[in-house]
C-alpha cells in the first residue's frame, strides 16, 4: 500500500521499468496502459493518506479519470492489490477481486480472472515475481509462492506455496523449475 509520496514515486518508477519504458512521461496518443497504471497508483496514494478537503477533491478527480480509463481498456482492477513493478501487457479483459494481494514484479496478460469461490470472501494471495499468462483463471482461498509462472488458460484452485514453479493445465498442476 502506498502511504507516502516517496512510496508513490517508488511504485511509479518500478512500474515504468517493468513496462520497459525509457521516457519519463507517457506519449499523448499512446501509452494507454502506462497512463492507466499512473492513475491506479495516484488513486491508491490519495485513497490511503489522511485527506484534507483539497486532497479529497484531487482523489475524486483521479478516481473519475481512472474509472474512464478502466472502461476504455477493459480492466477491473481495484486499488491496493498489486505491489510495485506491475506490468499489464495488453489491453483487454482483466478482472481481479478486491481482496486479492499480489506481490512485486507481476506481469499479467489479457483474459485473466482472479477471484473468490461463490459465497467466500477470501481471494488468492501471491508472492513476488509472478507471471500470469493469457486466459488464466485463479480463484479461491489459495496461496501462490514466489517466482511462479502461470501458463495460458490455466485454472488454478489449489495452493502452490513452494513457489519456483510453472503452473499449467485444467486443473492446474505444478512443473518444478530447474
Amino acid at each position: 500500500m502506498i502511504r507516502s509520496y516517496k512510496e508513490l514515486k517508488y511504485y511509479l518508477d518500478k512500474d515504468r521499468i517493468a513496462l520497459k519504458v525509457n521516457r519519463n512521461k507517457p506519449k499523448f496518443f499512446s501509452d494507454e496502459i502506462w497512463r492507466y497504471q499512473i492513475l491506479l497508483r495516484k488513486c491508491e496514494y490519495y485513497f490511503n493518506i489522511k485527506k484534507n478537503i483539497l486532497e479529497k477533491l484531487i482523489y475524486r478527480y483521479y478516481r473519475f479519470n481512472f474509472h474512464r480509463k478502466e472502461i476504455q481498456l477493459g480492466f477491473s482492477i481495484p486499488l491496493n492489490c498489486f505491489g510495485a513493478g506491475l506490468r499489464i501487457v495488453h489491453r483487454g479483459t482483466i478482472v481481479i477481486n478486491g481482496n486479492t494481494k499480489i506481490g512485486e514484479n507481476c506481469t499479467i496478460h489479457i483474459g485473466v480472472n482472479i477471484g473468490s469461490k461463490p459465497n467466500m470472501l477470501k481471494s488468492p494471495i501471491f508472492g513476488d515475481n509472478l507471471y500470469i499468462g493469457p486466459g488464466a483463471k485463479i480463484y479461491g482461498d489459495i496461496i501462490i509462492g514466489h517466482n511462479v509462472f502461470i501458463g495460458a488458460n490455466a485454472v488454478v484452485n489449489k495452493n502452490f506455496e513452494e513457489g519456483n514453479c510453472t503452473i499449467v493445465g485444467i486443473p492446474a498442476v505444478s512443473k518444478i523449475k530447474k
